[in-house]
């Protein structure tokens, strides 16, 4: 590992996520490569300091510390190792992969990149595009607790990390993130239909039970947008299905019946298959809408 002072840093994937976060480090000082599958997705960050790269190799020639936040295990399988990033990686170099991927994916990555003198910390987060932006994220590291300590700097300015366990430990907990996320979402669509069934505003409702028991982030933000009918992403349906059905997996291996995350990975796997998996996962109240024949549930604005 360098010293804080030498730290020079590749992004690799600069989507809604990955942009505001780039960002976040290079408002912080951090000098910053950055590189996009799609290079217009990485341009704008030229403007706040980044230097654009247009292959992975070229972004990690001399940086010490590589993020990726890409959309799945096989988009981080294909940048690392079948583009030949990890070869171009200088011992003593920490990858730290904040995409949402399979734990014995992630696993594998660490071990695979051990291989070439390479440190691998497993760091999914939680927080969305708007915990990005504001620098708030939850970031569930796993890996070796020296490694991340010493990534203290790195990590300040995108939110608060927490060491949650050996390699493969950070991706479980964001799986067990994706699971409350999902559930709740759905939970409070179902709710929003109970109330409006019933005679009462969905507007009015959320104010209501807004500082009691059933607050959450999720009725905070996604009530909102619920509420005001808007499903634009955020973050895409699809991803939520992708994140449920690896908990499905896991669950598998351990086998565990959770019912709950059953219930509302089928509710998401048709309403993607409806056409609709780039609409945020808020917008499954339109998939519940449309199952109870609502006024409304053919109203899928964004």
């Amino acid at each position: 590992m360098t010293g804080t002072e030498n730290r020079q840093i590749a992004f690799l994937g600069t989507g809604l996520m990955g942009a505001p976060m780039a960002r976040r480090l290079l408002a912080a000082g951090l000098p910053v490569t950055v590189w996009n599958r799609d290079l217009g997705k990485a341009e704008p960050l030229a403007a706040a300091g980044a230097r654009l790269a247009k292959s992975p190799e070229d972004a990690v020639a001399g940086a010490s510390v590589i993020f990726t936040m890409l959309s799945d295990g096989s988009a981080v399988e294909d940048v690392l190792f079948t583009k030949g990033t990890a070869e171009a990686l200088a011992k003593g170099t920490v990858v730290i992969d904040t995409s949402s991927i399979a734990p014995p994916i992630a696993k594998d990555h660490a071990k695979r990149l051990a291989g070439h003198g390479v440190a691998h910390v497993d760091a999914p987060v939680s927080g969305g595009v708007v915990g990005a932006e504001a620098g708030t994220l939850a970031i569930m590291a796993g890996g070796d607790a020296d490694v991340i300590e010493s990534l203290a700097d790195v990590f300040a300015p995108l939110g608060r990390v927490t060491h949650v366990g050996p390699s493969g430990a950070g991706q479980i907990c964001k799986l067990a993130n994706q699971q409350i996320v999902a559930i709740t979402i759905g939970a409070v669509a179902e709710a929003m239909m109970l109330v409006e069934a019933g005679g009462a505003s969905r507007e009015k409702f959320r104010e209501a039970i807004r500082g009691g028991f059933a607050e959450s982030r999720i009725l905070e933000l996604h009530g909102q947008r619920m509420v005001e009918r808007r499903f634009e992403p955020g973050g895409p349906s699809r991803l939520q299905l992708k994140d449920l059905n690896a908990v499905a997996a896991m669950a598998e291996t351990f086998s565990l019946e959770l019912p709950l995350t059953s219930d509302v990975r089928q509710a998401f796997d048709a309403f993607v298959a409806e056409g609709h998996g780039e609409l945020d996962h808020s917008g499954l109240l339109l998939h519940l809408e449309k199952i109870n024949h609502r006024k409304g549930a053919a109203d899928d604005r964004v």
